[in-house]
């Protein structure tokens, strides 16, 4: 967010090239990810991983690491092999592994400080169908098999409540089955009506008698259904959200996954915090971007939420203090407490991308309150 100037590019919609037998496809930066699965689809590709939103660009998903979940795969950003930038004088810059690796490195996670993402090439994948899974399990069977899950499943994430007992595993993998679409009816019913209409209904309640919160996560958790859908992969990863709220999100080593969930659901407990919305848990493998919070190491991301119109920032401020007791790095699109000054010692290669940056836009063009918080002047 700014006060100053912001350039939308939405409009820049387009797939330029896309090879089936390559799989590369140069697209402007301002298509979303949801056209972009749709379009890439005609010429029989996918994206390899994609997260459970998909509006926002592609520019925008890539420069703040945007990821899904699966132990064998990185995030969106790991996808790009090239990009084209508009920088502060005008000029077009194209980055590729082949002539400029570090600055690639430096600008596939740019938090839109390095320049106007004008298009991105990617690494594509042949089309292909995911089985999903959503199944209630008990969190202490979830958290102490946690390393089995991640990694015999293609796709592994769960949910949990606070103050409950059980947490809804979700599990999408591969398959050569024909895809079985819901109809539209379905999809109507058990998205918007129960799980968004009814989601939202239940937190305004829990807004207005904020003490009622246990009580409703102890219904949500115990009116989690088993699901099971077999679709498209780009139909799989998305979920329809219409609830708003506030998210913070820390990449972890992921040996720490477990214990970090566990001393936050105990943080809740042990506080009396207020919080109807539950808790996520996802992994991802790491990759060599300068400021991928999974630069280098096999990840998992836990996040937390605080619905619309309710207090965040303590609740915030203490699961902060348990996610930098395991090195966490914050989610660079979504809220977080973190400066330069805290941020600079928990990436390697922090100091390289601060050269690319003086190199790219020497004048800092591109930066505003938030940049220069969290990267510096």
């Amino acid at each position: 967010m700014t006060d100053s100037v912001m350039m939308r590019i939405e409009a820049l919609d387009r797939i330029l090239e896309a090879d089936a037998t390559s799989g590369l496809a140069k697209v402007e930066a301002g298509i979303t990810l949801a056209g972009l699965s749709e379009r890439l689809d005609g010429f029989g590709l996918a994206m390899e991983n994609l997260g459970d939103i998909n509006t926002q660009t592609i520019a925008g998903a890539i420069s703040t690491a945007t990821h899904g979940t699966g132990a064998g795969l990185r995030n969106i950003s790991a996808q790009v092999v090239a990009m084209e930038l508009v920088l502060a004088d005008g000029s077009l810059r194209e980055l590729t592994s082949d002539s400029d690796p570090d600055l690639l490195r430096a600008a596939r996670v740019g938090v839109g400080a390095l320049g106007a993402i004008a298009t991105v090439t990617l690494q594509c994948v042949p089309a292909f169908n995911l089985h999903r899974i959503d199944q209630p399990q008990p969190i202490d069977q979830v958290l102490s098999s946690f390393e089995e899950l991640a990694e015999s499943n293609d796709h592994f994430e769960f949910f949990v409540f606070p103050c409950t007992d059980d947490a809804l595993t979700i599990r999408r993998n591969r398959t050569d089955v024909a895809p079985r679409p819901r109809s539209a009816a379905r999809r109507f019913l058990g998205d918007t009506v129960l799980e968004n209409g009814g989601g939202d209904l239940m937190l305004r309640t829990v807004r207005r008698w904020p003490k009622s919160a246990p009580r409703f996560t102890g219904l949500a958790a115990r009116v989690m259904s088993q699901g099971d859908q077999l679709d498209r992969s780009d139909r799989i990863f998305a979920n329809q959200r219409s609830i708003r709220f506030t998210e913070m999100e820390y990449a972890l080593p992921r040996e720490h996954g477990p214990e970090a969930v566990s001393r936050v659901l105990e943080l809740i407990r042990r506080e009396r915090i207020e919080v109807a919305m539950p808790i996520e848990c996802r992994v991802v493998a790491p990759d060599d971007a300068f400021l991928s919070p999974a630069h280098e190491r096999p990840t998992v991301y836990v996040a937390v939420h605080q619905y619309r119109g309710m207090p965040w920032r303590r609740y915030f401020e203490v699961v902060t203090e348990i996610m930098e007791g395991f090195g966490g790095r914050p989610h660079w699109g979504k809220r977080h407490l973190q400066t330069a000054a805290t941020l600079a010692g928990r990436y390697p290669r922090w100091d390289d991308f601060q050269t690319v940056r003086d190199q790219l836009d020497p004048g800092r063009v591109f930066t505003n309150e938030y940049a220069e918080r969290v990267l510096g002047p």
